[in-house]
């Protein structure tokens, strides 16, 4: 069976999928693979709100058991009149094709599938297991995606021996840079408390915006660390801060901020979470923290994984790829305390935007890599 995958992107492009709504283009998916010859297994998780669908979809059995995963959701459009095309049409022009999700990631999804069915079909079932997790839940929460889904894998004792995860990684060219880590993430909400008041009696009150202000930028000077031999420098960004106070005689009582730090290997997220409060604690103040902890930071080594992608990409590409850990967080996390984990993909420089689009023939180069990338890790 050969699977297009540029023609399989568009279809995909079709089934609007604005997170966690990614039930029909997960099912044209089933449907794909299912002629293919992999069992399809529907799995929903409902812990953080509406049911996700996700689906599991395998073949062989035994070890080594390799994952390539993807996620079907996407952020929503936007305004449609921005957009030069529909954005759910799929239209192709001058060899891209455009359309919401087509480069973050239902080409990747699309060339995974592709690879997956054209190695069954040319050399037959796998030594070892075969599964694409592919989940409706990375662009949103990411709690009922990817990471119930390696723990289910887990608890069926058919955990991960390795994972390929297909978000878009290649900068200028494909397959010139592919991740082997990622920083973590943790968010913080501060509520500073003082005093309401009259603007013209300050001295009345306690301008809970005042010392809000004081305190962020005591936290913005502080210098987090320098980076590490892998890593970015841990940056702390402010994204929000509020009052909620629509009257400009009013001193407000309350002003609450909310901060988002990428933090590199030096630190966990509990080593941020205890830094944070002691730097809140020496400030003083009605200071309140809450913290989540969306990603620790993971690293995979050089290895037989990442050697064998390299040598794929070379294979079809020519380019020896570039490993670092650069970008935000992916599903990736979820399979680093498993197993080791790559992420490489397309070209991504209109991920998220109006008029997102990617390369006909990237589409299918990537489709081209993965199948090597098959033969390799199973030949192996």
């Amino acid at each position: 069976m050969d699977v297009d995958p540029v023609a399989l992107t568009r279809e995909l492009v079709r089934c609007p999928s604005v997170t966690p709504e990614a039930g029909p283009a997960l099912e044209l998916c089933a449907r794909v693979l299912e002629e293919a010859g992999f069992a399809c297994i529907r799995l929903a998780f409902a812990s953080a709100g509406p049911r996700v669908p996700n689906l599991v979809a395998t073949v062989g059995e035994g070890r080594p058991h390799l994952v390539l995963n993807g996620h079907l959701d996407t952020v929503p459009p936007g305004d449609p009149a921005r957009w030069s095309v529909p954005p759910f049409e799929g239209l192709v022009r001058d060899g891209r094709l455009f359309g919401r999700g087509a480069a973050d990631m239902k080409s990747g999804v699309a060339a995974m599938i592709a690879a997956a069915a054209r190695h069954l079909a040319r050399r037959g079932l796998p030594r070892g297991r075969l599964s694409l997790f592919l989940t409706g839940d990375e662009e949103g929460p990411s709690i009922d995606g990817s990471a119930r889904l390696v723990g289910w894998a887990v608890e069926r004792g058919m955990p991960p021996d390795a994972c390929l995860v297909g978000e878009p990684t290649s900068r200028e060219r494909l397959g010139d840079l592919a991740k082997i880590g990622r920083r973590g993430s943790l968010t913080a909400r501060l509520t500073v408390r003082g005093r309401q008041g009259h603007t013209a009696y300050p001295q009345r009150a306690d301008n809970a915006a005042h010392r809000m202000v004081q305190l962020l930028a005591a936290l913005l000077a502080v210098r987090l660390d320098e980076g590490t031999p892998w890593f970015e420098p841990s940056t702390l960004q402010i994204a929000s801060i509020d009052v909620d106070n629509p009257a400009s005689n009013v001193i407000p009582g309350e002003a609450r901020a909310v901060l988002n730090i990428r933090f590199n290997d030096r630190h966990s997220g509990a080593s941020l979470e205890r830094r944070l409060r002691g730097l809140l604690q020496a400030l003083g103040g009605d200071v309140s923290l809450e913290t989540v902890i969306g990603a620790e930071p993971f690293r995979t080594e050089e290895g037989p994984l990442t050697r064998t992608l390299a040598a794929a990409i070379a294979e079809v590409t020519g380019l020896e790829p570039r490993f670092d850990t650069s970008g935000g967080t992916s599903d990736a996390r979820f399979f680093a305390p498993v197993c080791p984990v790559v992420e490489f993909g397309l070209p991504g420089p209109t991920l998220h935007q109006v008029d997102e689009h990617v390369a006909t023939t990237d589409i299918e180069g990537l489709a081209r890599v993965y199948e090597a990338f098959l033969a390799r890790f199973f030949a192996a």
